[in-house]
């Protein structure tokens, strides 16, 4: 089993070494293209929602982003410093009274593109596992 990591300051500019970390991995574990297009969606969301939710774009926090490829999935692990959420009372974005809300969208988002998500540690981490065949 592969295992790598990053860890980055929380500070949104920090998104771009995320998204080389994502198209390094296209590369070294030959993702399909419609696979390699949701990981990126989903896992930079997470990874901004840490930023931005968890560590509160406090960039003496750290998020970590870890790459843990199984024979068949191939899953990313989000975790920040942040105090966590209530991840089992998340409004919905589609009910009529969010529609027009700008927040709310990213977990749905994520749920949508990975095949399982996964909260632990009061929502300091998010594990997003896609598979791969």
């Amino acid at each position: 089993m592969n295992n790598i990591s990053i860890e980055i300051p929380s500070l949104s500019e920090n998104i771009r070494m995320i998204e080389s970390f994502i198209d390094n991995a296209k590369e070294k574990y030959h993702l399909n293209d419609d696979i390699y297009g949701n990981i990126m969606i989903a896992v930079t969301e997470a990874v901004n929602n840490a930023i931005k939710h968890g560590n509160k774009g406090d960039s003496q926090k750290n998020v970590s982003l870890a790459l843990i490829l199984g024979e068949d999935r191939i899953r990313f692990r989000v975790q920040d410093e942040g105090n966590g959420f209530d991840f089992h009372n998340l409004p919905d974005p589609t009910a009529p009274e969010n529609i027009e809300k700008p927040g709310g969208r990213g977990i749905f988002l994520m749920k949508h593109l990975a095949d399982e998500v996964d909260f632990s540690e009061q929502g300091k981490i998010v594990e997003l596992c896609f598979y791969m065949n």
